[in-house]
């Protein structure tokens, strides 16, 4: 049986739905840092339309949702220091799936973000992949190197 990447991702991205009279309350907040690290967490993104995105999650015990790239145009979204901020790719290399290279670097401003992930594709998983392991590396001029594991889920709409 497969299973579409895009359940999945809304499935792990959707609140628990429960039945209640009262309002809920808005959301908390998201952190601004995932586990000490000076990267916040995103808040649920959208599949884009006609396109693969990579949605990736901090290996680390908050398992928080730090990144998603999407292959075309090629940028990534992150939250460094708790702030939302898109990059544009400005190289690629190694082998391809799904549009991701094995290793992808970004920039804008003084931040510049490498990915290196490992990009698989699975009988069981319809429009998409898995990434059972990888890197985001972040650096901004003047500030240490963070190194930050990932793993993750590839859809496409």
């Amino acid at each position: 049986m497969k299973f579409s990447v895009i359940a999945l991702l809304t499935a792990l991205s959707a609140p628990a739905m429960a039945a209640q009279k009262a309002p809920l309350p808005p959301p908390a907040p998201l952190p601004s840092s995932v586990d000490g690290l000076p990267v916040g967490a995103l808040a649920r993104q959208q599949l884009p339309t006609g396109g693969c995105a990579a949605f990736l999650w901090t290996k680390t015990p908050s398992g928080a949702l730090i990144a998603m790239v999407t292959a075309s145009p090629g940028q990534v979204r992150f939250a460094p220091y708790g702030l939302v901020t898109d990059l544009v790719r400005t190289t690629q290399s190694g082998g391809g799936v799904l549009g991701f290279a094995a290793s992808s670097s970004f920039a804008g401003g003084d931040l510049r973000v490498t990915i290196d992930m490992d990009v698989t594709l699975r009988d069981d998983l319809k429009d998409g992949a898995v990434i059972q392991q990888g890197t985001l590396r972040f650096e901004r001029d003047g500030q240490d190197v963070v190194v930050v594991p990932v793993a993750g889920l590839v859809g496409c709409g």
